[in-house]
């Protein structure tokens, strides 16, 4: 996979850390006790692969005495993302990620979205953004759907709340469109999705969205994501857990045959009532 200059510069990032580390005389383990993250960590903060988050950035400037230029340089790479600040990582991370495990209660997940779909939710969010703002946040989210179709393509688990294909984003006819896109990306096999009823009623996760990563040469994370921020989750007991309650959304929806046919009813359920309006 071809490097993006984004990655070059966390590269560089990480270089400039491991050099002043090893000009501090520091061990890789001895600096992660100091910034209260593991040794293997900054490892993969040196090498790029990992992305810290701001907190520790400007607690390894106080640690290495450098003046602020790990914070600083943190916000120009983070500024230069067209994420969300808190989002900016866990994009970079599925890029590379060998299964994704999402559970979306209110909205299409963005891996799966039409350019209609998400432009109805960006400016829904951004009502008064201009259009070059809201045509970079689109194109953004729909240029991440690439890696569902790379030579590297991930697992794709996804559990819908069904109030996602009840919710008519965009107005029927998007909706449709939108609902048609998913059936069309389970039936090439590239996502599994399991629905869970509204009659359900409480489940495992009731506030906000959550994701699962695995990678070959990385640790698993968890993402969660509320209205206005997210936070990635890297310890090991965390992650656990989050997984222990993906596994119960799991296993209260419905099948993945009963799912695609709740979406292919809904989409067409839009449609009839485009056609009457």
């Amino acid at each position: 996979m071809a490097k993006s200059r984004q990655q070059d510069a966390w590269e560089f990032f990480g270089d400039l850390l491991k050099e002043r580390r090893e000009a501090a005389r520091l061990s890789q383990g001895e600096l992660g006790r100091r910034v209260f993250v593991s040794g293997a960590y900054i490892g993969l903060f040196e090498q790029g692969i990992r992305k810290p988050q701001l907190d520790v950035a400007v607690r390894i400037d106080e640690v290495l005495q450098t003046g602020g230029i790990f914070e600083r340089t943190w916000r120009r790479l983070i500024n230069k993302s067209p994420y969300a600040s808190y989002f900016s990582e866990v994009a970079e991370l599925e890029s590379v990620a060998t299964k994704i495990c999402e559970f979306a209660p209110t909205v299409v997940p963005g891996l799966m979205q039409t350019a209609e779909y998400a432009r109805a939710v960006t400016v829904a969010a951004h009502p008064f953004a201009t259009e070059e703002f809201i045509e970079e946040k689109v194109t953004s989210r729909i240029a991440r759907a690439a890696i569902l179709r790379g030579t590297t393509r991930p697992e794709y688990w996804v559990v819908l709340h069904e109030n996602v294909v009840l919710t008519p984003v965009g107005g029927p006819p998007a909706m449709a469109a939108a609902l048609d896109h998913v059936a069309k990306l389970i039936r090439e096999r590239l996502v599994l999705v399991t629905i869970i009823p509204r009659t359900v009623g409480a489940h495992s996760v009731m506030e906000g969205s959550l994701r699962l990563m695995e990678f070959d040469d990385q640790p698993p994370t968890a993402y969660t994501e509320t209205a206005f921020s997210g936070t990635l989750l890297d310890d090991p007991a965390m992650v656990k857990q989050a997984q222990r309650a993906y596994d119960l959304l799991r296993v209260v929806g419905l099948s993945p045959e009963a799912s695609l046919a709740r979406i292919e009813s809904a989409a067409e359920d839009y449609r009839r009532c485009a056609s009457t309006t």
